[in-house]
């Protein structure tokens, strides 16, 4: 072949399109190329990243949204706690004005008999039962029982013959427990073994 003939060849094959199932690839845009030049499969996984990229977003959206909840139940409960300890003792404190009013009622009066003022007493003492009873709070009043000291607080110990060593004889004050907690130990004598001869 003449060098004539391979530049008609050269020229012939730049001009025509290719052989059908041959792929072209012109760099007329860079989106033309992007469809043109990528296969199905690359296309399959830009659909999966587009999947990933919202699922991403959504993840992101509810993450934020469980934050801002967080902290309005961060605040209330700090406002709750707040609430609580100034005003925790109100209803408590409703139960004990009307024991205040009786008590200020009996020191008014100049003139009654002990029996009037006796009966005032045990009135108040009634309400504050009734205040009490209202908060689960109960006396302990251990006599002739076992000493506990979960319980019991033994200011001093006596020799009795009368009873078993270790029981309380005497409650010199009573005290309190509120539903399962002690409030104030009562303050017992304690028997013990009698001193020998």
């Amino acid at each position: 072949m003449t060098q004539d003939s391979n530049a008609d060849v050269q020229e012939h094959s730049l001009d025509e399109p290719n052989e059908p199932g041959e792929f072209q690839c012109d760099s007329t845009s860079n989106e033309d190329v992007m469809q043109e030049c990528v296969g199905s499969e690359s296309s399959e996984e830009i659909n999966e990243i587009d999947v990933v990229r919202r699922q991403a977003a959504e993840n992101h959206d509810q993450y934020v949204r469980v934050a801002a909840e967080l902290e309005n139940y961060r605040r209330r409960a700090g406002r709750d706690m707040e609430n609580a300890r100034l005003y925790g003792a109100e209803r408590l404190v409703q139960m004990l004005l009307p024991i205040r009013d009786s008590l200020e009622a009996g020191v008014a009066v100049e003139q009654a008999d002990i029996e009037v003022l006796l009966e005032g007493k045990k009135a108040t003492l009634r309400l504050l039962d009734a205040a009490f009873e209202q908060f689960g709070i109960q006396e302990i009043d251990p006599e002739a029982e076992p000493f506990d000291p979960n319980k019991h607080e033994a200011i001093t110990l006596a020799s009795s013959d009368t009873v078993e060593p270790d029981t309380v004889l005497t409650v010199v004050q009573k005290g309190y427990v509120m539903h399962d907690r002690l409030l104030r130990p009562a303050r017992v004598i304690v028997s013990k073994e009698p001193d020998g001869p």
